[in-house]
């Protein structure tokens, strides 16, 4: 179909015409926006420095950390600026990255976290073949090919959406470029363009939720024939956050996708987008690590090699002696 459109900028309504709520909002989107960088990147430092944790599954959490990271900046910057001056305008080829970059971090996601599950699954339910399994081969070519279909998806997404004719208004009713906020604003028949955005979500979530749940399951049943009831309340433990975080991501992910455009609510989909672009980015470093032994260890190692690089005098303990010979175990569930 052949773009027409003459428009030049799209002005995004933001999150709330209230002003009194301006600046409630600000502060906390922006606490929200740095505990979200502080954390992921410290990750990502963490996993770097730490080579205990030069392991595959701390390799997808890296890519994960980077993941939230950007595709949390590719809107959380464009909310604050609107709490700060109302209605922001922004021009035609920056909607379409904001929407590029956003569509592409979030698919990757979407499937690095496909294989985190599958890494657990060999983990738990094959420990011996865990090394043989999960080569470095086997992650390297897993996270390109996160990556390479998760940049492929979203072009499709880009050229779908901005195939459309835009010819009546501008006014974006969202506070960044979400697909179904600008496909709203067509002047033209968009059916077959809804059509191609169901089909390729559905191709990525009917993909990958699948392989998470079917590795779940799997770990949950090798876990009850232990008989060890320690076993299970830690693997019980550790999948009940991963399943926290993973039912918000596709819960919204389906609510906003899976529905024709007739039916969106946008004051609706703007709350709901809230969770998958700020609150799920800040949550994945807590969800996936903070509570996790093996980087707590870590996270105490780096500090006190900080503080002997930095010839700071501290007082020796138990667990600085025993920090020395730690390494976790690469097909230890963690904790």
């Amino acid at each position: 179909m052949e773009n027409i459109t003459e428009l030049t900028e799209f002005i995004l309504l933001g999150l709330t015409n209230d002003p009194e709520l301006q600046v409630p909002l600000l502060i906390m989107s922006t606490v929200i926006y740095l505990t979200t960088v502080i954390g992921n990147l410290g990750i990502m430092v963490l996993i770097l420095l730490d080579s205990h944790l030069h392991t595959p599954m701390y390799f997808f959490l890296s890519n994960l950390s980077l993941m939230d990271l950007c595709y949390s900046s590719a809107v959380t910057p464009t909310v604050m600026a609107g709490f700060l001056v109302g209605h922001q305008v922004i021009s035609y080829n920056a909607c379409a990255a904001q929407m590029f970059f956003f569509a592409s971090f979030g698919t990757v996601e979407n499937y690095l976290l496909a294989a985190m599950a599958y890494d657990r699954y060999v983990a738990v339910c094959k420990p011996l073949h865990y090394t043989t399994t999960m080569t470095t081969g086997l992650c390297a070519s897993l996270a390109i090919g996160c990556y390479v279909w998760g940049f492929l998806s979203a072009s499709i997404h880009i050229g779908n959406t901005f195939s459309l004719s835009f010819c009546e208004s501008n006014v974006v009713h969202h506070f960044f470029c979400d697909i179904p906020a600008v496909m709203v604003l067509s002047c033209a028949d968009r059916h077959v363009n809804e059509l191609v955005l169901l089909c390729v979500a559905s191709f990525n979530i009917s993909f990958a939720l699948p392989v998470i749940l079917t590795s779940y399951m799997f770990i949950f049943i090798t876990i009850l024939k232990m008989h060890s009831s320690s076993g299970y309340q830690k693997a019980l433990s550790t999948c009940a956050s991963h399943f926290t975080a993973v039912s918000i991501f596709y819960g919204t992910v389906i609510f906003m996708y899976f529905q024709p455009s007739s039916s969106h609510s946008m004051d609706t989909d703007k709350i709901t987008s809230v969770f998958y672009t700020m609150v799920i980015p800040m949550l994945n470093p807590l969800v996936y690590s903070l509570r996790n032994k093996d980087v707590k260890c870590a996270l105490i190692k780096v500090a006190l090699m900080a503080k002997l690089s930095l010839g700071l005098r501290f007082k020796p303990c138990a667990m600085h002696s025993n920090l020395v010979s730690l390494r976790p175990q690469e097909n230890k569930v963690p904790k």
